[in-house]
């Protein structure tokens, strides 16, 4: 019998592409497990806020780097290149930098059995909010998230703090893979439920 690895060394320590894993059959449906039967956690998605807010870090970067090598060699009296350089390292470090480890430390994951988002760089924290259990999914999208694609999606089940997943990539996509997933979790649960209370079905 196979020993099941914990899920952060299984399914989200995993490397990913950001498409479907999850086994479908031919009616597009997932496939499901003998009633009883434990169902594998497969990952569906890992991705990142949308890399759009580095738009600006971008052409920070391109900006300070092209006046840099202007000017290097080329300051009015009384300025040096170290000056120079020090100006640019530290408009790179508070505009580019650290922008980016911001967006690179925030990441969500969703599985067949729940949606997962974590942050933090050293002592990462992470939420989690389970399929079966059922949410409701808010879907908010500004004018530019539209043109992007992007949106921020509010999960909430009425009992815990709304999971908040910021400025997702092809949000419309997302909403559907979760919509389906709660679907499939609640049904499980239910046939399941059926099969232990019914005895007989087993035979």
């Amino acid at each position: 019998m196979r020993t099941r690895r914990p899920l952060a060394d299984d399914v989200l320590g995993a490397r990913h592409n950001g498409g479907v894993t999850q086994p479908v059959t031919l009616g597009g449906r997932p496939v499901m497990p003998p009633p009883g039967a434990p169902a594998e956690e497969l990952l569906i998605a890992r991705f990142r806020g949308h890399a759009r807010g580095l738009f600006w870090s971008a052409l920070l970067l391109i900006a300070v780097s092209g006046a840099t090598a202007f000017f290097y060699g080329n300051l009015p009296a009384g300025f040096e290149n170290w000056m120079l350089l020090a100006a640019a390292a530290a408009l790179v470090l508070f505009g580019v930098l650290i922008p980016f480890v911001i967006w690179a430390s925030r990441s969500y994951a969703v599985t067949t059995r729940r949606v997962v988002v974590r942050e933090g760089l050293g002592a990462r924290k992470s939420r989690e909010m389970s399929h079966v259990r059922g949410y409701t999914i808010g879907v908010r999208r500004g004018i530019v998230q539209r043109m992007w694609g992007a949106g921020t999606i509010t999960l909430s089940n009425g009992v815990d703090t709304p999971l908040r997943l910021v400025n997702v990539p092809n949000v419309t996509l997302v909403h559907e893979a979760l919509a389906d997933q709660i679907e499939v979790n609640q049904i499980l649960a239910h046939r399941d439920a059926q099969s232990m209370s019914d005895p007989d079905s087993e035979r």
